[in-house]
């Protein structure tokens, strides 16, 4: 009798998620590196600021402003802004800007709007007590500004308060996204703080290419995202780097694009993992992006990467707040094939077009494929609308997917997929 494997994943910031595997059928269990955390992460900040990237130090830029915009990430990345915005904070003041002369703009994207409860939590009793906070609103047309198009035609929508501000800076982590490549950089703008036709527009140009462009630091998207980002004024960033446990391997400042490309080289070093063959079944772990399906569908594109075609991927995430808060009539669409969403979309027929982008790039990796779901935050007729299907255990979802992949699939586990990067061994 063959021995068994009992295989252990996150589920949630506090819960994991255990099952057993037959170790025959194991072919891989794909981590990123135990790369090493910077010992002291405040010092660390101080460091990255005094030696910019392509750029001079923030407080020689700083010095005269009267008007600062900070665009930081939201609860749904694990960005460390409680440590690194008091010493951004500090810095500033340095150059001779006052705390009330700064404003921090919650770069949500089309994210729902954080409570006091999860801003004190994300950026720490110290900066609200210091600044003016202000949640994004992708959908407030009066605080958007209109500032024409890219030269690859994208409309730019900018939210008004980044573009009259004399100084912006972008405070964000940079790791494997699918649709730029790496997360980071001119993200915090497009679509951190723009509008839903500009964020549609480069959702779309991502989201209609198979296979992604997840690890790829130079593309289309990544390209429109920092053409956005400059229209827009984004004159600095200070962008960190985590490793698999969350701690920060390295912080970054400087030009939008340089210091961006400095961290994207160690966020590859520290998120990758190599494999040499693809499997029948890849088991993929939405951790840290479990919130809503809007994020956990992360965990879909690198599990597509270690697939065969025809594989089956089982996705493990809890989505305490369902499919989307924001986008929850795309429940409409998401079950339909890639042609017909992307048709819809481009006729106008979606009119939340960066859902119907989304609803794109899932029914990409469906295609040919069972997609089984693992999920408590999920009902089935969800799943089913998603185009998975829903099981209560990982035990259940083996069975079925061995049941039509025969007693000798082999299996892959991607126990964090969401920010792991799947490199094919040479």
């Amino acid at each position: 009798m063959s021995g068994k494997k009992v295989m252990t994943i996150p589920y949630g910031p506090q819960e994991t998620v255990s099952f057993e595997l037959p170790a025959e059928n194991l072919l891989s269990v794909l981590l990123p590196p135990d790369y090493p955390a910077v010992a002291d992460l405040a010092a660390e900040v101080r460091r990255a600021l005094a030696e910019p990237i392509g750029a001079a130090p923030l407080r020689q830029v700083a010095s005269g402003k009267k008007n600062v915009v900070i665009l930081a990430d939201d609860k749904t990345r694990l960005t460390p802004t409680d440590v690194i915005l008091p010493e951004l904070l500090d810095e500033l003041n340095q150059a001779g800007v006052a705390d009330e002369q700064m404003t921090l703009l919650v770069a949500l994207g089309t994210h729902r709007a954080m409570s006091e409860e999860e801003l004190l939590a994300k950026y720490g009793q110290q900066v609200l007590q210091r600044v003016r906070i202000v949640n994004h609103n992708y959908r407030d047309l009066d605080n958007l500004l209109d500032l024409g198009r890219t030269a690859n035609g994208t409309p730019i929508l900018i939210n008004r308060l980044v573009k009259e501000a004399d100084l912006a800076i972008g405070v964000g982590s940079v790791y494997p996204h699918h649709l730029p490549g790496f997360a980071g950089g001119g993200k915090i703008v497009q679509p951190g703080v723009s509008g839903q036709e500009t964020t549609g527009a480069t959702h779309l140009l991502g989201c209609r290419v198979y296979p992604s462009y997840l690890g790829h630091v130079d593309n289309p998207v990544r390209r429109e995202m920092d053409a956005v980002a400059c229209s827009a004024g984004l004159d600095y960033i200070l962008n960190a780097v985590q490793n698999e446990h969350g701690r920060t391997v390295g912080v970054f400042a400087g030009d939008l694009q340089a210091a961006f490309r400095a961290a994207a080289g160690i966020a590859r070093q520290a998120l990758s993992a190599p494999f040499s063959a693809l499997a029948d079944i890849v088991i993929s772990g939405s951790y840290p992006a479990d919130l809503e399906f809007w994020q956990a569908h992360k965990a879909l594109y690198p599990a597509d990467m270690v697939g065969k075609p025809g594989s089956t991927l089982i996705v493990v995430t809890p989505c305490p707040e369902g499919v989307s808060v924001m986008h929850g009539q795309m429940l409409e669409y998401t079950a339909w094939p890639p042609q017909d969403v992307e048709a819809a979309a481009v006729a106008g027929k979606i009119h939340d077009v960066p859902a119907a982008a989304l609803a794109l790039a899932w029914s990409l990796v469906r295609q040919g494929r069972q997609v089984s779901i693992i999920s408590g935050g999920l009902t089935d007729e969800e799943a089913g609308q998603l185009g998975f299907v829903r099981f209560r255990t990982v035990g259940e979802a083996l069975e079925d997917a061995f049941r039509r992949h025969g007693s000798q699939a082999k299996v892959t586990v991607l126990p964090k997929a969401a920010e792991t990067l799947p490199v094919r061994a040479e």
